[in-house]
């Protein structure tokens, strides 16, 4: 028996009315049985997801369909260059 954890199409991540994050997930059986569910994640529980996810993403290559947010930071300290500034 082996599961499946994916991200349902069409479902955006959505703040709930208590000021939480959800997270929409599909969980799959293999061969069987699937259901929708959600992930609630507080927004301070969020931003530690958002920084391990980061630092786990850091020095390899962006993906071309990566997201705008993904494209603006992939970049090492040392490369990195400030426009703009005065």
């Amino acid at each position: 028996m082996s599961w499946t954890v994916e991200r349902p199409p069409g479902r955006p991540v959505r703040r709930t009315d208590d000021n939480h994050l959800a997270v929409p997930l599909r969980l799959s059986l293999t061969g069987g049985h699937s259901t929708d569910t959600e992930l609630t994640l507080t927004l301070t529980e969020a931003e530690h997801l958002h920084a391990a996810l980061c630092r786990a993403l850091d020095g390899g290559p962006t993906p071309p369909a990566a997201p705008d947010c993904r494209q603006s930071v992939q970049a090492s300290p040392g490369a990195a260059h400030i426009v703009g500034r005065a």
